[in-house]
């Protein structure tokens, strides 16, 4: 195999999305160093990658490239073939056709969303990959989570066809041995081994003094009481304005249009800063995913509704509450303690609004521990990530 190509990715808005990609080239560079000729990179969203600077480690192109006149020749091409010889999925293929020119024998073809299989039937997918197997690529869905609920026939024939599944936590990994996935292998998410950037802190940040958090339009999509999740991150942070001496840094990690952390956290910011203890970072989407990490490793504490700040934050060391909502939290925790229990604080069960206050008070008193603990498991875990990368490369 000498090209490598990733798909599909929604953009590097989603700044967990560029660290998967980051993270994932790296490993590849060093598992199999030399072999790549090309890496391509098929996005929804080239216009968020070129701004992260992502073009600028592999080749990134328009997973879907639309006709647009109904007079070419392509078209014309694919109403013969659609209505008089029965290709209905010619017009479909047509749009994925970066993806088929860039698929071939010697190709490795990773399908990188993490939690891509979580959100309904995965048709899309389902597509691109018939289209790269019948290329005679070697496809492998790297990184995910899955909840298994969700695996039914059509997604476990799905699976099986991968020459590799590595599930980024047990939950996920023990669902797919049990509906017979083969090639399941147990692997922590890439983002893992992400590198950090040092950017300067923003003012008002101070190092060994901050409390981070995030928070998520996602998460409150998923809260049984309307309204709990915002009105516990508010009471948090008058606790911690009124009770303690800490900073607060308030923390975006995905900034798309449709589900743009900012817009709760900007909330939240207007209705703080002038306690002059909150900092909101990067409200203008001015840093990487790289700076981003570098500036959580810099927080005493996270509080975190996206898992890939909490990546960030467990892979320095630091010691982070989860408000989560879905297996991918629960399965991270449960390999990294033994337990979720304390370190996951499922959304649906904000009930009161000092609930997370609750859950702050006695996680930060196991602070010291916490961190003592991730210093010492992380090197083996980050460990198995290369193991992985080194499986993949011995494909043939």
């Amino acid at each position: 195999m000498n090209k490598l190509i990733m798909y599909p990715h929604g953009g590097s808005g989603n700044h967990g999305c560029e660290a998967i990609v980051r993270s994932t080239l790296d490993i590849m560079s060093e598992a199999v160093p030399n072999t790549f000729n090309d890496k391509v990179l098929f996005s929804t969203r080239k216009n968020e990658d070129q701004k992260s600077g992502l073009d600028t480690v592999c080749k990134v192109m328009d997973e879907f490239v639309p006709l647009t006149s109904k007079f070419s020749l392509d078209y014309l091409v694919g109403a013969v073939k659609k209505n008089l010889l029965g290709d209905k999925d010619y017009f479909d293929k047509l749009g994925y056709r970066n993806i088929l020119k860039n698929a071939d024998r010697n190709t490795l073809a990773l399908s990188i969303g993490g939690d891509n299989y979580c959100y309904g039937r995965p048709g899309l997918i389902y597509f691109m990959n018939q289209l790269i197997r019948k290329k005679g690529s070697n496809t492998i869905l790297w990184g995910c989570s899955i909840e298994p609920k969700a695996m039914d026939k059509e997604m476990v024939d799905d699976l099986k066809q991968y020459k590799f599944v590595f599930a980024r936590e047990t939950i996920t990994y023990n669902a797919l041995l049990e509906k017979g996935v083969t090639g399941a292998r147990l692997c922590p998410d890439p983002a893992f081994l992400l590198d950090k950037e040092e950017v300067a802190l923003p003012s008002g940040f101070e190092e060994g003094n901050t409390i981070g958090i995030n928070l998520s339009p996602l998460i409150m999509s998923y809260e049984e009481n309307e309204g709990a999740a915002f009105a516990n991150y508010t009471e948090l942070i008058k606790y911690l304005i009124n009770e303690t001496n800490h900073q607060i840094a308030l923390i975006p990690h995905v900034m798309w249009d449709h589900n743009d952390d900012r817009q709760p956290l900007r909330k939240l910011y207007n209705e703080f800063k002038d306690s002059g203890r909150v900092v909101f970072v990067a409200e203008d989407d001015s840093l990487n995913c790289m700076q981003l990490k570098y500036v959580i490793s810099k927080c005493n504490i996270l509080i975190t509704a996206r898992t890939h700040a909490s990546i960030a934050a467990y892979s320095q060391c630091v010691p982070t509450l989860v408000v989560g909502y879905s297996v991918k939290a629960l399965g991270i925790a449960r390999d990294l303690f033994g337990t979720e229990e304390g370190y996951v604080f499922p959304v649906q069960s904000l009930k009161e609004k000092d609930d997370l206050i609750n859950q702050f008070k006695e996680f930060a008193t196991r602070e010291a521990e916490i961190r003592k603990s991730l210093v010492a498991m992380m090197p083996e875990y980050k460990s198995r990530i290369v193991t992985a990368a080194k499986e993949i490369a011995e494909l043939k």
